[in-house]
């Protein structure tokens, strides 16, 4: 794509929002109280949450200039196509909390835009979202909430699905305690113990092996943030390493994962691909992970955001501002394929701003009306 004027005209399909600011103000113009302070909220003092913010922010550019960037590219492959950029809709659950459709709707558009999306088995049916998105690149990843056959049923339907990869939750033992959703007496997160959750915390690399040595499907692990559990999967066969703290709502006093991203892509030595979520939501966030070598950026709460915003129309228009932010990174840092990105263009930096889940839109104004 070309790097000019005709960037900032990027067509919309969703005229009124023009940053990424408008799309989380009208979010929280719509969402009741206690479904935006869970969405935003992470796990008792929300240390690892804020921690995600950090890590990214304690990174600086280091640009380049004199190259020639009149057109830059962003696309990678990955599963067998094309993706028009090196993101995916992280598994979150249940989106219908956040709109109509929930991972229906969300999936159409990661399909309109050609983008990867992971379904949570915590959302919308598998069979609702292959037969709404047919064609998008579809994942799906697996809370274990039953025996072996529990497991083997569900790729069962994952692979009649048509998804390219699974995806099995590694650090979801117990659930945390989320204050915000206690002090809202909302659902049942952080209040208590839900059905079967003993067999996640009975999950071990058995399961992992069970998978491996039964599917020819790509499976990934998500929630990995030690370069130890890191070098175990490599050892295991897995396909890609999920980096994830669970956007900080699981242990809290974490590290951020762009903090632990760069010891795990070395531990994996280029034996498994990585994915990375956690506190993404600009377009110089996801430049960074890929600098450092991140494969594919998640996108968690920036999908719940613009589905609240405006359904499939608002989460096309958030790519489009976030391709837009994209380009003019890359652009900028004298770079013109996500190919040429490397760690030569980033350097350690002191934050100057205090994190939080909100702290990468500055000028956002939630008192604003509509």
């Amino acid at each position: 794509m070309s790097v000019g004027d005709e960037v900032v005209g990027t067509a919309s399909t969703s005229s009124d929002f023009e940053s990424l600011h408008e799309i989380l103000e009208k979010a929280h113009q719509v969402l009741p109280k206690e479904k935006w302070d869970s969405l935003t909220g992470g796990a008792e003092t929300e240390t690892t949450l804020k921690r995600n913010r950090l890590a990214i922010d304690s990174i600086a550019f280091k640009p380049r200039v004199l190259r020639n960037v009149s057109a830059v590219d962003l696309s990678v492959e990955h599963f067998g196509r094309k993706l028009r950029l090196p993101v995916f809709f992280a598994p979150t659950g249940p989106l219908n909390v956040f709109g109509s459709g929930g991972g229906a709707t969300v999936a159409t558009a990661a399909q309109a835009f050609d983008i990867g999306h992971m379904l949570s088995s915590g959302c919308t049916p598998l069979e609702t979202v292959a037969e709404a998105a047919p064609l998008a690149l579809r994942m799906a990843q697996l809370y274990v909430r039953g025996d072996d056959g529990f497991v083997h049923e569900y790729i069962g339907r994952t692979l009649a699905c048509g998804c390219a990869a699974i995806c099995l939750t590694v650090d979801s033992a117990v659930l945390a305690r989320r204050d915000r959703d206690i002090a809202n007496r909302y659902r049942t997160a952080g209040l208590g113990k839900q059905p079967d959750q003993s067999y996640q915390a009975g999950l071990d690399w058995r399961t992992v092996k069970l998978i491996k040595d039964t599917y020819d499907i790509p499976l990934a692990l998500k929630g990995i943030v030690t370069a130890e559990d890191a070098r175990i999967a490599v050892d295991h066969g897995v396909d890609w390493i999920y980096v994830s703290n669970h956007g900080g709502r699981q242990l809290d006093h974490g590290r951020g994962t762009m903090d632990a991203l760069p010891e795990i892509i070395d531990a994996a030595a280029g034996q498994a691909k990585i994915m990375v979520d956690g506190g993404f939501c600009r377009g110089s966030d996801i430049i960074k992970a890929l600098g450092i070598g991140a494969d594919l950026v998640g996108l968690g709460r920036m999908q719940c955001y613009a589905l609240a915003a405006g359904g499939g129309a608002a989460i096309i228009r958030m790519l489009e501002l976030l391709e837009d932010e994209m380009l003019r990174s890359m652009a900028l840092l004298g770079v013109s394929a996500i190919g040429e990105l490397g760690r030569s263009y980033l350097h350690p930096a002191t934050p100057v701003t205090i994190p939080s889940a909100l702290s990468a839109f500055p000028l956002i104004n939630l008192s604003r009306n509509f």
